[in-house]
């Protein structure tokens, strides 16, 4: 199987839950020239969603963030992982941190229908240099 893993940081925005939040900060951060490797958004209350932003460039996030005047928490650290899309990848993966001992407390992943995958790892702060070894970062 064939993977690239790397280290990302990310940053958490809250914003009001109603229509268009996440569309003005995406185009915002579009217009900035901001590229995301990925994107969610949670609800966190019954009239907040939270927004993940997971920048190629988070000195670029920050700068534009304190230009906007918009409020970030981070950055934290994740792992992404990206690869072919085949039976056992995640479990190659999870066995690899399962290893080291290493608990993954929150992942998301999508295929692309391509054979291609994308998978958020989070691990606590103070595993994830283990985490990062265990999967050769």
């Amino acid at each position: 199987m064939s993977f690239k893993i790397r280290k990302v940081e990310y940053f958490y925005c809250s914003v009001v839950d109603q229509p268009g939040e996440a569309y003005k900060m995406l185009s915002q951060l579009e217009q900035s020239g901001i590229n995301l490797l990925a994107f969610t958004a949670i609800p966190v209350g019954p009239n907040r969603t939270q927004l993940t932003l997971f920048p190629d460039t988070p000195d670029k996030l920050v700068l534009e963030a304190k230009r906007s005047s918009f409020a970030l928490d981070g950055p934290h650290s994740a792992i992404l992982v990206q690869g072919d899309d085949e039976l056992g990848a995640l479990a190659d993966i999870h066995q690899l941190l399962y290893e080291a001992n290493v608990n993954v407390y929150a992942s998301n992943g999508v295929t692309d229908s391509k054979g291609s995958f994308g998978y958020l790892l989070y691990v606590r702060p103070e595993e994830y240099e283990r985490a990062a070894t265990a999967l050769k970062v």
